[in-house]
């Protein structure tokens, strides 16, 4: 168990990447702070870690709300002490042309995707800075990288900023002994993605299967990700063996993107 008795912290949790990272990091040991907007959800994931007879914590709060990430942070310093592992996972898109987005979208998604992962990031990292040591993995995306097949521009744009981000946290937090790093997902099985899988399937006249096909037919690997294989790399990114690296940002996308 690489990750015995870590504190870490997981943002958007209650499914998808975010509850795969949960487990995994509590399978490799870690005790886990489960946070969702859905309460109810949040909960479900926090019994799933405690199944591996670790601790877990559910905490509802919006990642957007600056005030909400001072409160989940505090409540998971005076529950545990420290915060080891960071994961900021939370966030929104919806699937729409360049030509279609709003000015409320653009709000929501940045609002969540951008300035949630930022000042999660500060936040924690307010909490790490004192013991030298942590470990912030941000869950981009290859959308970020310029994968022609991501849902919106909006949401590319964010994933960019999380990338950017990555990139200057981590040179400006070494000092510190602190490592920053992201993770950009491809294609994932989620709830997130079936929506906008059912989306395309139906401006495009199609059905489900046939998108799913199309959608696995343009990959090297000609499969999907499924969540765990964003967590796999997360929990290695917070392991002994990840100790010398920070300010990288690492595909899973089963070959779609070479950057």
């Amino acid at each position: 168990m690489l990750l015995t008795d870590k504190v870490a912290l997981v943002t958007g949790a209650g499914g998808g990447i975010g509850r795969a990272c949960a487990i995994a990091l509590a399978e490799a040991g870690a005790h886990v702070v489960v946070v969702d907007i859905n309460a109810a959800t949040a909960e479900q994931t926090a019994a799933e870690v405690m199944g591996f007879q670790r601790r877990g914590m559910a905490l509802a709060a919006d990642v957007g709300d600056v005030g909400e990430i001072d409160r989940i942070v505090r409540e998971t310093m005076a529950e545990f002490g420290r915060i080891d592992i960071a994961v900021n996972n939370a966030g929104v898109t919806r699937r729409a042309d360049i030509m279609d987005l709003t000015e409320a979208d653009w709000d929501r998604i940045h609002r969540v995707n951008a300035k949630g992962v930022f000042f999660c990031l500060q936040r924690v990292a307010r909490e790490m800075i004192p013991r030298r040591e942590g470990r912030i993995i941000n869950i981009a995306s290859i959308a970020g990288r310029g994968y022609a097949g991501a849902s919106n521009a909006a949401y590319a744009a964010s994933k960019g900023a999380v990338i950017s981000l990555t990139k200057t946290a981590s040179q400006q937090l070494a000092k510190h002994n602190l490592n920053v790093n992201s993770i950009c997902p491809g294609v994932t099985r989620s709830a997130l993605s079936d929506a906008n899988l059912r989306v395309r399937a139906h401006n495009e006249g199609l059905t489900i299967e046939e998108i799913e096909r199309r959608r696995a037919a343009v990959i090297p690997l000609n499969r999907v990700n499924e969540p765990e294989d964003i967590a796999a790399m997360a929990v290695f990114l917070a392991s002994p063996g990840a100790r010398n690296i920070t300010g990288q940002c690492y595909n899973v996308d089963g070959g779609l993107v070479n950057d």
